[in-house]
């Protein structure tokens, strides 16, 4: 049988029973559809993270105090660990393949400036700090190179954090009181935004010797050092920690490098993606389903025209063929279906809420077109075998 023949005849059975048909596709486009629209929202949310971590640079390496598997231990919190010191982090800049290096020290301060009061993130750092997290200033300048154990009281705000205080008038060389210390503005930031739900634009940034004063901490939460691009991130650890272990006297620290940290959250991010996927994947088993019920009854009430088929000498994979093309046709339908349907679910929803971010791949829709015939063969197997096997004469009698 030629395949043109045997394609018209797929398609007059499909459009020989219309609803029956249309329900099928409906069945695997629904699956496909949910598969696009759950892993678009995955692959968007993974994207939008990565991108989250990646905007500070892809080269950064972070020492934190305390000897721990996934991460160290902040030094205002209680431990035995020998804090990391302003002058270790001194130390690393002396290092080959190292950019900038800046120590951080973390704190919430009320903050009290042009008559107006406001609790927020107080980040102690140094002059690298801005090369480090890649950072702008909109007026005026940043944190001076000065000793950082020493540094004069000056400081540097968000931007959001500037307009809640001073509105449009400009702070510059007004004096801010953060705690119990008196600052003066010397600059304020360009917008950043949010990162992992902080607000990076309502902060304030002074020098981590002035932090330390501060919130009585011993040590810095953790020192960032950003290495030369093109230099293995492990080679510049390598260096760090023969530094750091050279003025502790044992490895009381951690080092988490940004290769690291992107490769688990993308292999987590990845992990979430498949899960979201395979359970919108249980509706394609409700539609590969739905294929085997309607091949069943497809075979029952075409007993008479296998038979026949038979009869004038279509060989047996033939007939095989004539009903695993079907079902594939079906899925394939149903495929394009859900494609569509998918897409177009994804691309609205991402028009209502903008902040959630949406992304399909063309791999993903492939890739689910694929499932979607490899479904239809899989559901077709047993009820083409059935027609396959039938006797001629039984089945024109059965006519």
């Amino acid at each position: 049988m030629l395949w043109s023949d045997a394609i018209r005849l797929a398609l007059r059975a499909i459009t020989a029973h219309r609803l029956r048909s249309f329900l099928t596709l409906l069945g695997i486009g629904v699956g496909i559809a949910a598969v696009i629209l759950l892993t678009s929202i995955g692959e968007g949310i993974h994207r939008f993270v990565l991108a989250e971590f990646t905007q500070f640079g892809t080269n950064m390496i972070s020492a934190l105090p305390g000897k721990t598997k996934t991460g160290g231990r902040p030094s205002g919190l209680p431990s035995s660990a020998r804090p990391l010191s302003l002058e270790d982090a001194q130390a690393l800049e002396r290092l080959p393949h190292v950019v900038a290096v800046t120590p951080q020290v973390r704190g919430n301060a009320e903050v009290e400036g042009n008559g107006r009061t406001r609790r927020t993130l107080i980040y102690g750092g140094n002059a690298a700090m801005i090369k480090v997290f890649r950072s702008t200033v909109r007026v005026g300048q940043f944190l001076p190179p000065e000793d950082t154990g020493n540094a004069r009281a000056f400081v540097v705000l968000g931007s959001k954090l500037k307009d809640e205080l001073f509105g449009a008038e400009s702070p510059l060389g007004q004096r801010l009181r953060i705690g119990g210390l008196h600052f003066r503005i010397i600059g304020v930031m360009e917008p950043k935004g949010q990162f992992v739900g902080i607000d990076l634009d309502d902060t304030a940034f002074i020098p981590a010797g002035r932090a330390l004063e501060l919130f009585n901490r011993d040590g810095a939460d953790e020192i960032n050092v950003s290495a030369e691009e093109g230099v293995p991130a492990a080679k510049v650890a390598a260096a760090i920690r023969e530094r750091l272990l050279a003025r502790h006297g044992k490895e009381d620290f951690t080092l988490i490098t940004q290769e690291e940290m992107l490769a688990t959250l993308s292999k987590i991010l990845n992990i979430l993606t498949m899960a979201v996927g395979a359970l919108g994947g249980i509706s394609l088993l409700v539609g590969g389903v739905g294929i085997v019920t309607i091949m069943t009854i497809a075979v029952t009430e075409r007993t008479g025209e296998i038979g026949l088929l038979v009869a004038l000498g279509a060989p047996r994979r033939t007939i095989l063929g004539l009903f695993l093309g079907e079902a594939m046709a079906l899925a394939a339908l149903g495929g394009f279906l859900g494609l569509a349907l998918g897409i177009g679910l994804a691309q609205a929803i991402h028009a209502l809420v903008p902040a959630l971010p949406v992304h399909t791949p063309l791999s993903f829709v492939l890739l689910a077109e694929g499932v979607a015939i490899a479904i239809g063969l899989l559901a077709g197997v047993l009820p083409a075998r059935r027609a396959a096997r039938l006797d001629p004469v039984e089945a024109l009698r059965a006519e």
